[in-house]
């Protein structure tokens, strides 16, 4: 009994870093970019909050505050005609968990690379191949596009442990989104769906499944020059229900969240970007408030 009460809480954590890639909020995702663009990207988050947890478990106030370094490449590129773009992104983790367990207070600490994540996106409409400079005449318009995002299960993972830093697993989000400029503001939107393969090496022997988990998310905001805007953001998601072998445990998701996004011109190559986010409604999941820093370096092909 008691091993299934603590594969539980596994699940229950496995679900929270599950509902981490969906409470992803990345405003001008589908904006048009020129082709030949490089991108190399840097950057520090901090998350803190509570992680729900079955209430047949005897484990109150879990709580958790992760940090996350990450690294990344980004490349513009013409796609039968359409501007596309392909991106990687490693991240490195460190953080603490803590809960009371039969009134006791019980701390964890881990710390490791990440799962990596690659991501693909293509312009459907209003984003044509464009150079640089054919970029800066045009004149900007609706754009609609297509991504396919991939976790791969690189990260650190130790099947004898409850709370890890990987989740062994792989997980495919095929997305669709439109950007729409408004004179000196913007507007956004975008729709996905993440897959889950099984977690084959879960806690205590078990194989762990998820159920696909929908994710929305909105943006609006203004320009007030070139590479310095604001973007207010909200994400919701729902679904994504997980089973130990097979048995269904009733911990579907429905949250969402707001945050604030802010890019600010450094140089005529590097930019910066400020985040920051919180939980609006959380059911199932983790509630975190993530505070965020971005360095970008772009360079263009000769």
């Amino acid at each position: 009994m008691m091993r299934l009460r603590l594969a539980a809480v596994a699940a229950t954590l496995a679900l929270a870093a599950a509902a981490a890639h969906a409470q992803d909020m990345e405003p001008r995702a589908y904006s048009a970019s020129p082709v030949g663009t490089n991108f190399l990207l840097g950057g520090y988050a901090y998350s803190k909050g509570g992680v729900a947890t079955d209430p047949s478990i005897p484990i109150e106030n879990l709580r958790a505050k992760v940090n996350t370094a990450i690294a990344g490449y980004a490349r513009t590129f013409d796609l039968a005609g359409r501007a596309a773009s392909a991106a990687v992104l490693l991240p490195y983790a460190w953080g603490t968990f803590t809960g009371d367990v039969q009134d006791e207070n019980r701390e964890v600490t881990r710390s490791g690379i990440g799962d990596m994540r690659f991501r693909l996106t293509a312009n459907l409409l209003g984003g044509p191949a464009l150079t640089p400079e054919e970029f800066a005449r045009r004149e900007p318009t609706t754009t609609l596009g297509a991504s396919l995002s991939v976790v791969a299960p690189t990260g650190a993972y130790n099947p004898e442990h409850l709370i890890n830093i990987g989740t062994n697993r792989w997980a495919i989000k095929p997305e669709i989104g439109v950007s729409q400029p408004l004179g000196n503001w913007f507007a956004d939107a975008a729709a996905g769906v993440w897959f889950y393969t099984d977690n084959t090496q879960f806690f205590g022997g078990n194989v762990r499944s998820q159920a696909p988990l929908w994710s929305f998310q909105a943006h609006g905001g203004y320009n007030f020059q070139p590479g310095l805007w604001l973007a207010a953001d909200f994400t919701y998601y729902t679904g994504g229900e997980s089973s130990i072998n097979g048995t269904a445990k009733d911990d579907a998701l429905a949250s969402s969240r707001y945050g604030l996004t802010l890019s600010i011109p450094l140089a005529d190559s590097l930019s910066m970007k400020l985040t920051w986010s919180n939980g609006l409604t959380s059911r199932g999941g983790a509630d975190f408030e993530t505070f965020g820093l971005i360095l970008q370096y772009r360079w263009f092909d000769r």
